[in-house]
């Protein structure tokens, strides 16, 4: 199977949503916010550098539940044109 390349759009994509999960962490680990997650550290760091882009939903739900954000929050923030300064943070 041939992975078709992403869009300038989904790598933009990406990118809001790794600064997201930066701001979401804070003070947090990496490491602490990946275990509390089921992932490991590097695939955090792929995630929030833009290196991954694309994470399977289930990753992003993990990130989500361990993080305490919002699906619908977290998708709006990270729609196309929206800037990482939009989003708010439930809670």
């Amino acid at each position: 199977m041939v992975r078709v390349p992403l869009t300038p759009e989904e790598r933009q994509r990406g990118e809001r949503f790794g600064v997201l999960l930066r701001q979401a962490r804070g003070e947090r680990s990496m490491v602490e916010v990946a275990a509390a997650a089921g992932l490991s550290a590097e695939t955090l760091r792929k995630i929030e550098t833009g290196r991954a882009p694309t994470p399977a939903f289930f990753t992003v739900a993990a990130l989500a539940a361990a993080l305490g954000l919002s699906l619908d929050e977290l998708a709006a923030a990270c729609a196309e044109g929206a800037q990482a300064g939009e989003f708010r943070q439930a809670g």
